[in-house]
Parts: C-alpha cells; structure tokens; sequence
C-alpha cells in the first residue's frame, strides 16, 4: 500500500529542504458551471469538514451534492440495507461512530470456535482478516528480487527500482534524523518542548552547531505550529523508518507470521477474525475509509458518512504497511462477494503483480454476484494510460475484462485549475471518474478524527454514493450503477494541473468520463432507470 503515502510527507519534506420520486431532473449545465466564479480565501471549518457533501452550484465548492440529496430527494424515503465490504488494513469496529454501521453475520455465533455457516472461516463475525497477526511488508517488487535474478525484464526493472528507493530513503533518513537532533538540541537548550518562534528567536549562542539548529527550526516555525511540526515530523520518521526497516528491506519477511504460502491461491486455511488488527494503530486507514462511507449523519460527531442511514461495513482486513498480496485481495473479494456485499471499496494498489489474474478471476466472480467493486486511482500523479497500476480492471490498453469495476481519481475543495489533486493519479481511459480525496475528515482508531487525504479517500465517497443508489433502488445492477455514476456526475472542461509536470489539460480529459461523482444527479436517473 506505499503507493498511498499521506500526504503530509510532503510538507514534512518540504521543512527538511527548508532546513429521487417524480421529481423532473434539473443538474447545472457544464457551460455555466464553468463560468462559475472561482471560490477564493480560506474555506470555514465547518464546511471543509464536509465539503465532499456541498454542492458545486451552490456552494462553488466542488462536492458530490450529497446533502441536496437528502434534502430534496431522500426526505422521508426508506431504503434497504446494503453491504459495503471495505477491504483495508484493518477497521476500528468498536468506534463510537461506526458500531452502528459495522456488518454482523446473521450466519455465525461469536466466539463459539466453529465455522457456523461452512463457509471456511471460524467466528466471522464482522468479516475476516487475511493478514493475521502480521503488519508490516515488503514492496511487491522486493518480493520478486527476492526470488532470485531470473533474467527477467521485470527482475531488471525491480532492482534499478530498490536501488533509487533505496538512495531516496537513506537520504530521507538523512534529512529526518538531522531535523529531529535539531529540535532536541532545541529543545534541550530552552529545557522545554513546547517551544515557539518567539522563543528561538530569543535562543544567544556562540554555539555553531546551535545556530544552525535555530536557523533552521526558525524557518520550519515560521511556517507551521510547533504542535503540527511535531506530528509531521514524527509520521515522516515512521515512513522513512518503516521504509528502510520493512518495505525495501530484503532481509525482512512480513508474511512468517500469517503462515500460509502466499503464492497457493488454494491456500485459504489462515488468518483469523481479529478485524481491528494486532494493534489499533495500524487500522488508522481502514478506519478512516469506513467512516466517510458509514460513520453516522448528523450525531454531532466527527464527520458524515455519504450512506450510514442504510449500509453495513464488512470488514476485510487483507492491507499491509507495504504492499498487499494478490491472493489476500482475491480471497477478500470473493468473500466480500460470497457473502451478500454489494459493493467493495478497494483504497490500496501497486505496481508491479506477480498473480493479477487471481484478483482478475475475483472481480470477474463479484460481477457474477452483481457486485460493484470500486478501486482508487493511486497517489503518483501518474498517467495511468501509460503504466499499470494494480489491481484495476483493464492491463497495457486491453478491453475492460469486467463492466462492474470504478476506477476514482481524487478531486480538491478547490474548484479551478487545481481542482485535480495533485497527488492523483489520471488517465483518459484508464480512470473512470473522480470523487473528494484531498482534506477529508473522518473516523481514526479509538474514536478520534482526522482530516486526510489521498484517492484512498475519494474511493470510498464514490462506494458512499454507490450504496446510496443500491439501497434506494436495489432492483439495478452493478453495471447499471456504474454506468449511473458515470454519466450522471458533474461535467467539467475547464484547464486543470495534473501530473508532476503539472501539464495543462481539460478537465474532460483527464479521465473517461470527464466527471465527478454527483449522488445528487446519479439519484435522479437512478430512479428514471429503474421505471424502465
């Protein structure tokens, strides 16, 4: 799961170089909401916390319209009660804003030690986790220069791969380990942590050493607060260190722990029913993930989940700190599909694959079960018309293998030339559609909260808005849905940045459909569908 890398490691680099009804369909034509005037200054607290809910038209902040929904289509309406299966790094199940949402097998008696309903996994209650007691792993590509040269063109390019990572990782360690001595020589003159500007600024010394430091930390605080510094730089530390220690360490073997062999699909004996994970940590993505699909509307707490009125999370812990196995995402579909969820949000990818047909295989089985699988775009900024990224479902230009699969890309509040995160991957016939990825607030392990960002964010507000169409007229398929989505979502055309170039393109152009997610405008053909 590298490739979803928060976002905060880029301002934390940045301070090391520093130093429904009858209802007559009416949407905003794309013509005038392209001559909309561009929102600026600072967006209030009290929308940025959900403004993936605003409304383009009306707030000329670039959301899904999922409140208008509410408001004007989904008042005093009943819908049924729809499975999300979110396959991630974990889930935090018992947060005071997801346990009204979280999925129980009416199938299985907790804790009683028996495989209740034979479908092979003992006391699934709230789902599976496939990774068992394991956290950490490799990179896809160090797993294959594991195996040995083969002479391959893909060995080839995994080695000069792990070689530049590695040079960047070691001077990012570099980078972290000197800012970190700086704010404990800091810290350590002042005989305070919590130290301000003001307070540097204040520091007299003949000590070389020392003024560097204060140079440096001056700088650093003059554009952020101690307390946010010191969160950023700590979560830089885990990534460089986590990168060193775990994901490029060829040394390292994260699945000993699972037990089973990674590379026998027909392997399915492991993992257990621990959802959470080993520690609740580690299930911080997980849980963010559920909660801007299910976390509950208007409770006064934390953010609103895009469809917690009728949906049901099953859980699927099969996302390591690294990069996921094939055959954990295979099984986890298939088991999101064998039992009753109808749509599955998948926020992780990669790469490099060693067994993409097994995930191939598993999609194409959710399709036979009328399930809608919805994957991220990926945070690389790539292209992803030029260069595979895993799992999706079309490789090298080929035809779509499934019509039940949504590629997301990720949007910003931003609405004008910046509206494309920059962090987003994109592709004209490779990513289907965007949805809100950048400053997303939602659940974190032990109930806590936090705004973050990626299109692992923007993928499950597209899954929120999909429930929210299979639980109001649960008689369309999953390709109806996906085709619902698509042609129903905001039309733009105006120039966008995308890339790390920052290449200027039309909006329309960015992705197959040209669009963003609109539950607003997917509801109303929804409902004129579904009278056909």
């Amino acid at each position: 799961m590298n490739m979803f890398k928060p976002y905060y490691l880029c301002a934390a680099l940045a301070l090391a170089l520093a130093s429904c009804g009858t209802q007559k369909m009416v949407t905003t034509p794309a013509e005038n909401i392209d001559n909309m005037p561009i929102k600026v200054g600072k967006i209030a607290d009290k929308d940025l916390k959900r403004w993936s809910h605003l409304d383009l038209g009306k707030d000329t902040i670039p959301g899904m319209s999922v409140d208008k929904a509410y408001s004007q289509l989904l008042k005093g309406k009943k819908g049924s009660t729809v499975i999300v299966g979110v396959v991630d790094s974990g889930i935090d199940i018992e947060h005071e804003d997801l346990k009204p949402a979280i999925w129980n097998n009416p199938k299985e008696i907790a804790g009683n030690k028996k495989d209740d309903d034979n479908n092979g996994y003992v006391d699934d209650v709230h789902g599976w986790n496939f990774l068992g007691d394991s956290d950490h792993e490799n990179m896809e590509y160090v797993r294959i220069l594991k195996k040995g040269n083969d002479g391959s063109a893909t060995y080839l390019k995994a080695k000069a791969e792990h070689e530049k990572d590695m040079a960047e990782a070691n001077q990012g360690k570099m980078q972290v380990d000197f800012i970190m001595a700086g704010d404990k020589a800091i810290a350590d003159h002042l005989k305070k942590k919590n130290y301000t500007l003001e307070d540097v600024k204040k520091i007299e010394t003949t000590d070389q050493t020392l003024l560097q430091y204060k140079g440096m930390m001056m700088q650093i605080l003059s554009q952020t607060s101690k307390e946010e510094f010191d969160k950023e730089i700590g979560e830089f530390k885990d990534h460089i260190y986590g990168q060193l220690n775990y994901h490029l360490n060829l040394e390292f073997d994260g699945r000993k722990a699972v037990g089973d062999n990674p590379n026998d699909i027909n392997d399915k004996k492991y993992g257990n029913n621990n959802v959470i994970g080993p520690e609740k940590k580690g299930a911080k993505h997980g849980t963010h993930v559920a909660g801007i699909i299910a976390q509950t509307r208007s409770n006064n707490k934390g953010g609103d989940g895009v469809a917690s009125n009728n949906v049901k999370i099953m859980a699927l812990r099969a996302v390591p700190d690294g990069d996921e196995y094939d055959k954990d995402i295979a099984l986890a579909i298939r088991y999101a599909a064998d039992n009753g969820a109808k749509v599955i949000n998948g926020s992780f990818g990669k790469y490099y694959s060693t067994h993409p047909e097994w995930v191939h295989d598993a999609i194409k089985y959710a399709a036979s079960k009328d399930v809608l699988v919805i994957f991220a775009a990926g945070n690389d900024s790539y292209d992803l018309d030029v260069i595979n990224k895993y799992p999706t479902d079309s490789y090298n230009g080929q035809p779509e293998v499934t019509d039940n699969v949504l590629i997301i890309g990720a949007i910003t509040p931003h609405y004008g030339s910046e509206m494309v995160a920059g962090f987003s991957n994109y592709g004209k016939t490779s990513v289907d559609i965007y949805a809100p990825g950048e400053e997303i607030y939602a659940t974190t392990p032990s109930n806590t909260y936090q705004y973050l960002q990626g299109t692992s964010m923007a993928s499950p507000n597209a899954a929120g808005v999909a429930a929210l169409i299979r639980s109001y007229y649960p008689s369309l398929t999953a390709a109806q849905v996906k085709k619902i989505m698509m042609d129903s979502g905001t039309t733009l055309t105006q120039k966008v940045t995308v890339g790390e170039a920052k290449d200027v393109k039309g909006f329309n152009d960015t992705s197959k459909s040209g669009k963003i997610v609109n539950a607003y405008n997917a509801l109303l053909m929804a409902e004129q569908m579904a009278k056909k």
